[in-house]
Formats: structure tokens, sequence, C-alpha cells
């Protein structure tokens, strides 16, 4: 009983912001294929999205110019990487956007995140799943099917706490 209203909440949350996600400027929406972006790692390393299938993840937009970036990145730290960073099933990958490599280390730092922030630094990443111009603050959570699930914008306390509730469920599928 307890499983199915687990899966009753989740599937409205989801259904919940499919509507909302269309006027967020995404160019994607929950119960789509994440595009196949590249993810570049200050250290060189380049992977595929589609590398992580398998896993549940969450791509987290940011900015080191983005105050909302920065208010929302601590939590993110302290409620869902420090939470789940040893699950092998789960994948938080920080994008930086269009910020070089110097700053994006610098950006981790000051904000003593330990969750990866990669490189966007032409925006393609950014791009595949946003229009131009569209503000930078984004989480997207995909299913280990690589659909995703859940879209945020900005930082709202409610609706980070819902995207918690769903990476937790996905988790515990």
């Amino acid at each position: 009983m307890k499983n199915l209203l687990l899966l009753v909440t989740f599937i409205s949350l989801c259904t919940g912001l499919k509507a909302q996600s269309d006027d967020r400027g995404y160019l994607v929406k929950t119960g789509d294929m994440a595009p196949d972006i590249e993810i570049r790692y200050t250290d060189g390393t380049i992977k595929k999205l589609s590398d992580f299938r398998g896993k549940v993840v969450m791509l987290q937009f940011t900015a080191s110019w983005c105050g909302v970036c920065r208010k929302e990145m601590p939590f993110i730290e302290k409620d869902i990487w420090q939470k789940h960073k040893n699950n092998p099933h789960f994948a938080l990958i920080g994008i930086d956007l269009k910020e070089n490599r110097e700053k994006t280390i610098k950006f981790a730092q000051d904000l003593k995140i330990t969750y990866p922030l990669t490189l966007d630094p032409e925006g393609k990443s950014f791009y595949s799943f946003a229009e131009k111009n569209a503000g930078v603050t984004r989480n997207i959570i995909i299913d280990k099917n690589g659909k995703i699930v859940y879209l945020t914008r900005l930082y709202e306390p409610e609706e980070f706490q819902q995207m918690v509730q769903v990476i937790d469920q996905l988790l515990h599928k």
C-alpha cells in the first residue's frame, strides 16, 4: 500500500509539472528522452549523457554570476548530493554555463560544493534543453531509462522539496 501511495504521488508530481514546464523556456518536457549531451569535466574527461543510463541523473544548470544558482547550490549539496553521492544508481552533474575551466573550478570552491561541476563553454548542453536567452537556474531529473521526469526553474523551496522526493522515489524503485 505504501509503495502504491508513493507511485501515485510521484505520477501526480510529474503530471502537474508537465503543463508548467512549457512556459518556463524549456525546449523539452517531462516524458521526453533527454538529449544526449556531451559532459565535459574540468579534468578533460568527456562523457555523453547516455553513458549514465541505468542511473537516476540530476542535471543542474548554473553559472557563477547567477544569484539564484548560488542560493540553491548549498541545498543541492546538503539535501541531495550528501544523501546520495555513494549510491551507484545516482549521478549529479552540475553544468556551468559559458564559463571557462578556471572560473568553474573557483566557483565550486567558493560555494564549497563537492559534486561535479562540468563545463558548457558555448552553451550547447544548456541550449539542448532550454531556449536561447532562457534563464539558467534549472534542474532536470532523468530516470534510469533516459527519460525526463522532472523540471525546475529558479529556486522555489516547495518545488525543490518535490524534486528531492522525486529523486528519493526513483532511487527506491
